[in-house]
Parts: C-alpha cells; sequence; structure tokens
C-alpha cells in the first residue's frame, strides 16, 4: 500500500488537538495533518469566513505531488471537507464525513442558530467552564488539557454555521469520484439524513455508512479505536488503488 496523506478537519468550537491520538491510532503508513480552521485554536483571533476555510484545505491538501490524500472532516470540518470535495471532485483518493450526515437546513438548522444565541447570551467564561467540565469528564486528563491549552473557538459559530447553511447540500456529492465514509454515532443527531448522502454520492466507487454504537456527537473524542478503525478501511482502499 502506498503512503497515504490524511488531514483530519476538527468541528466548530474545538481544534486540532482533538486529533492528538490519531497518528498513533493509523499507523506509520498515514502522513497525518490537521489544519486548525480559522478562528479555531492558533487562529482564534481570526475572522471565520468560508473562503478561508476552504484555502486552509487548499494549504493542507497541497499540490497534487501523486501523494493519495484522503480528506476527513468531523461535523463543522465535514461540511467544509465537503465543500472542497465539491470543488475539487476528482483530487482526493478519499473522503470521509465524520457527524456531518444532516442536512445543514430546516429543523436541522435550528440547532445551530440556538447554539449561537446561547453563546451569546452565556458569554465566553461561562461557555470554555462548561467545555471544560464535559471534556474533563469525558476524555482522558492529558487530551482534555490539550484542546483547552490550544484554546476554544466561540466567536466564529455564527459565522461558520450561517455558511455552512448557505453553501451545503448532500448532491455536493454527485460529482465526487473518490470513495465516501458516511461516520456517525449511533446517538448523533447529524446522521439523521444519512441516506440521502449516501444517494447523493452516485460517482463514488464505493460509499461506506458507518454507525459507531452508543457514540455521540463527540464520538471521535470518546471513540478513537472506532473511528480510527473506519477511516482505515477507507485510507487502505484509497492506497491500494493508487498502487
Amino acid at each position: 500500500m502506498r503512503r497515504v496523506r490524511l488531514v483530519l478537519v476538527h468541528g466548530s468550537q474545538v481544534n486540532r488537538a482533538v486529533w492528538t491520538r490519531y497518528p498513533a491510532l493509523l499507523g506509520p503508513d498515514v502522513d497525518v495533518v490537521t489544519p486548525d480552521l480559522p478562528a479555531h485554536g492558533d487562529r482564534r483571533a481570526e475572522t471565520f469566513s468560508w473562503d478561508a476555510a476552504l484555502a486552509t484545505l487548499d494549504a493542507a491538501v497541497g499540490p497534487d505531488d501523486g501523494t493519495p490524500v484522503v480528506l476527513a472532516g468531523h461535523s463543522l470540518g465535514g461540511y467544509v471537507v465537503l465543500a472542497w470535495a465539491a470543488r475539487n471532485p476528482h483530487r482526493l483518493a478519499g473522503l470521509a464525513l465524520i457527524g456531518a450526515s444532516g442536512v445543514p437546513a430546516g429543523p436541522g438548522a435550528s440547532a445551530y442558530r440556538t447554539l449561537a444565541r446561547v453563546q451569546q447570551r452565556l458569554g465566553v467564561d461561562r461557555m470554555s467552564r462548561g467545555m471544560d467540565r464535559e471534556f474533563e469528564a469525558l476524555l482522558p486528563p492529558a487530551l482534555a488539557a490539550a484542546i483547552k491549552d490550544l484554546g476554544y473557538g466561540f466567536d466564529g459559530i455564527p459565522a461558520a454555521w450561517s455558511s455552512v447553511m448557505r453553501e451545503c447540500r448532500p448532491e455536493m456529492l454527485a460529482e465526487v469520484t473518490a470513495p465516501v465514509l458516511l461516520l456517525n454515532g449511533q446517538l448523533d443527531q447529524l446522521r439523521v439524513d444519512v441516506r440521502r448522502f449516501r444517494r447523493a454520492a452516485r460517482s463514488a466507487p464505493w460509499v461506506r455508512v458507518v454507525t459507531v454504537p452508543r457514540g455521540l456527537h463527540v464520538f471521535p473524542l470518546t471513540h478513537p479505536a472506532e473511528t480510527a478503525a473506519a477511516l482505515w478501511e477507507l485510507i487502505a482502499w484509497a492506497g491500494r488503488r493508487a498502487g
């Protein structure tokens, strides 16, 4: 199998540290690239824009030097990678939408409008303390500390999810010619439209739908082994296909 570059894109509010455990889980044949999106992590001082988010992926994917590239994103990151793949449908060796199989319109969109309103009402300090408590309860202490130290990103939430609701639909998968993985937690609200996403990926050589048992929306953090195993199937296929 050829060496593969895997670009992992985090969700809203968090940062690249959420992927800390994945290089070890995926092994030495995978080059793992974990950028911060605008308004997140080391880039918290930046304003979120859709064009800047896509430019982040341009840089992370890099020039077409023959290396197979698998692009994977969780939540907000999943919708960003969907949009990038739609603009570059023949560039990727694999695409994974993680916790991003809900159509961002109608009732599904209301949850993120509510999140933005709650954040504005509570303020950054209270939101940060809430995130601290959640991660301390769910994660190993070192990982929770790494995410906290790199910094949460709340300011970009309204612009980020407004962009997702404006820009993203399942039909954007129609011209993607790479294999597609739709990976969701069993209890994740954003898997509700996974069948529609699967039908939309009509040009993909294969489409896998994987559901992590008892997984919430944060399942890449709480179920890293299961998430990595699903990603590895996609990576291995991409590496073999590339020869």
